[in-house]
Order: structure tokens, then C-alpha cells, then sequence
């Protein structure tokens, strides 16, 4: 397959490269370093990677930011930092790029734990992830021409411990190598609007 992930050069995303690229051709997409520039905020930006990669099997997501802080000091404007990267962003993906996948190809998104086991100064990206969650679970039952869509939902990961690891006290780190099986799963699997919780 030929398959571009979004984000390749973060730490989930260098894995699930990684992973997808021991079977398949892997294009990777990002703001810096990568094959195809893309700045998932910006919907010509994204219309322009579309055009120079053409037509593909699959796209996955592995980007999308938030703000992180305390509820008493969430502005609309900070809020809004989360909406326009980690969920319309990755709607976006989804919505401008049907007519770049090829029959019974999939997308796959990117949540996260928060939205189901809360953190202190996580309520932006908490919002955020389980709106992709809802669009992808909604989706699902429209994709056209055998399209598939599902998300992946990571734990603080152990290779990122030691940046978040404050924000998740009392959590069980997991290692990005099991994250990138999840992304697998999505990608070369027959499952469609299901969100895999890698907790």
C-alpha cells in the first residue's frame, strides 16, 4: 500500500512509520523534515499536500496540538488552539482528502487518553480528542466506495515520560512500539469507526 502519515517526525509517528514501512511505501508529511510539508491548521496547506502525493491507499494521522493549562486560565482564544490543529485539523484531512484515496482505502486519527481518564489542565485536549472520536465514530457509517475511518487513542507514552509525565501522575506509561500496532491494526485490519485505546 501506499500509505502517508501526517506528523511522521514526532515520536508516535517516526514509530508508526517505522512499523507500516516494513510492508509498505511510506510518504512522510509534516511541517519540518519531511517528504511532503503540511500544516494540518491550514486548509491549503492541506489541499497542497494532497496534490503533490496524488492518489493513495491510506492516511494516518499522528498530529494535532492543544493547549494545555489550567481550566481558571482557558481563554476561548487558547481553547481555540485545539480546535483549529488537533480536531478540525484532522477532520480537515478527512474531509478534503476522500477524493486521494483509492477504493477501500482508510484514514486513521489521533486522540487520546484524556478524554476518557481526565487530567489536571487537560480540558482543551480532552475536548478536542473526543470530538475526533465523535466525528470518526459518525463517519464511519458514510465513508464512501468501502472507505474505512477509525482513530487511535495513546497513553503518555515512556519515550515522552520525561516532558509529560507531570501532567500524569499515577499513570502507566506504554511504549510507543505498542501504539504503533494499534495504527497497524486500523491500516491493515477490516475494522471501521472504532477508536483502539492503547492504555
Amino acid at each position: 500500500m501506499k500509505i502517508v502519515v501526517i506528523g511522521a517526525s514526532g515520536t508516535i509517528g517516526k514509530a508508526v512509520s517505522e512499523e507500516l514501512g516494513k510492508k509498505h511505501d511510506i510518504i512522510c508529511a509534516g511541517r519540518h523534515g519531511s517528504d511532503v510539508q503540511v500544516d494540518i491548521t491550514s486548509v491549503e496547506s492541506i489541499k497542497n499536500m494532497y496534490k503533490k502525493i496524488g492518489k493513495v491507499d491510506a492516511v494516518v494521522s499522528a498530529a494535532g496540538g492543544a493547549h494545555f493549562g489550567p481550566l481558571a486560565e482557558l481563554t476561548p482564544e487558547l481553547n481555540e488552539f485545539g480546535i483549529e490543529s488537533k480536531l478540525k485539523g484532522q477532520i480537515n484531512i478527512v474531509l478534503l482528502g476522500m477524493d486521494n484515496i483509492n477504493d477501500g482505502g482508510s484514514f486513521t486519527l489521533t486522540t487520546g487518553i484524556m478524554m476518557d481518564d481526565p487530567i489536571p489542565q487537560g480540558a482543551s485536549a480532552a475536548m478536542a480528542n473526543g470530538g475526533v472520536k465523535a466525528f470518526v465514530k459518525s463517519a464511519a457509517i458514510e465513508m464512501p466506495r468501502g472507505m474505512r475511518i477509525n482513530s487511535v487513542s495513546p497513553n503518555v507514552l515512556i519515550e515522552s515520560w520525561d516532558q509529560y509525565g507531570d501532567f500524569f501522575k499515577g499513570f502507566e506509561a506504554v511504549p510507543v512500539s505498542r501504539v504503533a500496532l494499534a495504527y497497524k491494526k486500523s491500516v491493515e485490519g477490516a475494522q471501521t469507526g472504532q477508536n483502539y485505546e492503547v492504555y
